[in-house]
């Protein structure tokens, strides 16, 4: 292909980027779903990647929200009473958790009793790890005591505990390890004369 000039196009790996954007979002892919796909922090940064108008945009959005309401049953989308709104919020408030989240499915309760640690439901926030730290250390200290008192109902479940939270504390490290790194200060430039 050639420009108006005649000259052959040449694209960057960006402008691919760019075109993908454009139709995915022109085609009615939503743009924060287009912005999820390009792992995009901010959806104004995937809009100005796209060359769609914000009317396209819009236009394209209904559409897609018309076919899908169109295929899923009218009941979904009724106004929720105060009722099941108040519910609905407590739920969000209870997942909150003093080492991250509980990712368990709305509606659904709790199994393993607030014994948070052994559960596969918590995501931990990476600013928990001393507090998950301070857990496991803990959960050694229970352990010897047991053994020392003779506790012996004890000691399997807190050793199932510390299991679980050794796990926890490897698989944070590893998010952790993945996270992309910070901004680098390069410092002012500096002029040398030749």
């Amino acid at each position: 292909m050639c420009d108006a000039a005649g000259a052959p196009l040449v694209y960057t790996p960006h402008d691919f980027r760019r075109m993908f954007a454009t139709e995915a979002a022109t085609g009615g892919l939503p743009v924060h779903i287009v912005a999820r796909l390009l792992e995009h922090a901010n959806i104004n940064t995937t809009q100005a990647y796209m060359a769609a108008f914000d009317e396209d945009l819009v236009r394209n959005y209904r559409v897609f929200l018309d076919r899908r309401r169109a295929i899923r049953p009218e009941a979904e989308y009724r106004e929720p009473t105060e009722a099941e709104w108040r519910e609905f919020q407590q739920h969000f408030q209870a997942r909150k958790l003093q080492l991250g989240e509980c990712a368990r499915p709305y509606g659904t309760p709790c199994q393993h009793e607030f014994a948070c640690i052994r559960c596969p439901s918590l995501r931990l926030d990476l600013a928990a790890r001393p507090r998950l730290v301070a857990i496991i250390d803990n959960l050694k200290d229970r352990i010897r005591e047991a053994q020392l008192n003779g506790w012996l109902g004890e000691a399997p479940g807190l050793r199932s505990s510390l299991d679980k939270a050794v796990q926890k504390l490897v698989s944070l490290d590893r998010t952790r390890d993945r996270q992309p790194p910070g901004p680098v200060n390069l410092g002012i430039p500096t002029i040398k004369d030749s």
